[in-house]
């Protein structure tokens, strides 16, 4: 299973970023996935969950109505969208699947 993400950046309080994380290595499909995040100083914290069929959950109280997590099956891809961004998204995010784990992609949230 490889797991691979990208589409962090630095982006302006208010701003938008989407995170992708292509899946290989295992059967086609959707499976139960989860973002992480380190932002700097705290422990790793879990952002969100997709399970397999669909249904996701946001763990993250602040980021509860901003972030939505999909999949797209033709592209084996996961997605993060987050929207309205403030200082506190700031973090190195992971995703997470059937074992492994993807390399991160940094976001950083600053004027």
């Amino acid at each position: 299973v490889q797991l691979v993400e990208s589409g962090g950046g630095l982006v302006q309080p208010g701003g938008s970023l989407r995170l992708s994380c292509a899946a290989s290595g295992f059967a086609p499909g959707r499976h139960p996935m989860s973002w992480y995040r380190r932002s700097p100083g705290k422990e790793r914290e879990l952002v969100a969950d997709l399970s397999g069929t669909g249904f996701s959950l946001v763990h993250i109280d602040s980021a509860k109505g901003r972030f939505t997590l999909s999949w797209d099956d033709a592209e084996n891809t996961y997605y993060l969208e987050m929207n309205n961004l403030n200082s506190e998204d700031t973090g190195e995010y992971y995703c997470y699947c059937l074992g492994a784990w993807g390399q991160g992609t940094q976001v950083t949230v600053s004027s």
